[in-house]
């Protein structure tokens, strides 16, 4: 989702604790951090994520709970330290600005979260684990066929993601929303004709509404990784190891096709690609 060259965002900072496995409060200044395996966590007996909800596939709520391609890598790196999975809903901003993990308001940050040159002076990231390019999304009756019939024209973004500055370095004039579903919102209530957006979001948009159609698709280059804040090396490299034995298990295939469906061979990232 959310950029590869310049920055991303949505609106507010504030952050509303969703659901945890753990439960209880968030962590923050007033809990001790406590070292489980080498890796200091804010909150005791607990791997506490900031992520931008509802952002689907990547991290929406179902049947209130949290679920999602970034909440799977999130909860098997738990599991591997042995401690419960804290999710904090947090505005996109707060993660993309690093303040969320510099304010230890969290550990790591997965959130469908484009890495740039530019986040990377404010926090660490992981390798990449996911491709995802942009694409244009339309109601299947529009007669919008190509970004070039929007010329002039208004078209749905997420505040501050590439989608955003794709639009605007196209000739497209972009209608900002806070987030994914209040985008799809827009373009289901006839606010906005056209959104542009990460192919993953948008593919997620025309499962669940057989009257959205993805009209094309842009080789943008964007790779997805995680974050933790700036010299927090032993927990990137237990999220790396993670994801390393997801996919020499096979589980991260499953997870990508679970989640992505249609355009999982888009997103898959083998090691090879991640290690390039």
């Amino acid at each position: 989702m959310k950029k590869f060259l310049p920055a991303c965002a949505a609106g507010a900072a504030a952050l509303i604790a969703l659901s945890g496995c753990g439960g209880g409060d968030s962590g923050g200044d007033e809990d001790a951090a406590t070292e489980v395996n080498g890796v200091e966590l804010v909150s005791a007996g607990k791997l506490t994520l900031c992520s931008d909800i509802p952002y689907e596939p990547f991290e929406f709520v179902e049947d209130g709970e949290n679920v999602g391609f970034d909440i799977d890598l999130a909860q098997a790196t738990a599991d591997d330290l042995g401690v419960d999975l804290e999710v904090i809903t947090t505005a996109f901003e707060a993660i993309q600005s690093g303040s969320a993990l510099d304010t230890n308001q969290c550990d790591i940050a997965l959130s469908g979260m484009t890495i740039t040159e530019d986040r990377a002076t404010k926090m660490d990231f992981s390798k990449p684990y996911l491709k995802d390019n942009l694409a244009l999304m339309t109601k299947k009756d529009s007669d919008i066929t190509s970004i070039d019939d929007l010329q002039g024209e208004k078209a749905g973004v997420q505040q501050a993601t590439t989608g955003e500055a794709y639009a605007t370095d196209h000739g497209v004039e972009p209608v900002q929303f806070e987030d994914a579903g209040l985008m799809t919102q827009g373009i289901q209530s006839g606010q906005v004709d056209a959104v542009i957006a990460n192919i993953s979001t948008i593919f997620a948009a025309t499962e669940a509404d057989d009257t959205l159609h993805l009209v094309e698709e842009y080789d943008t280059g964007e790779v997805i990784g995680a974050a933790v804040k700036k010299d927090n090396t032993a927990l990137l490299e237990q999220f790396e190891t993670t994801v390393t034995e997801l996919r020499d298990s096979g589980e991260y295939d499953d997870i990508v096709d679970q989640w992505f469906g249609e355009v999982a061979d888009a997103a898959r990232m083998s090691a090879e690609e991640a290690d390039a």
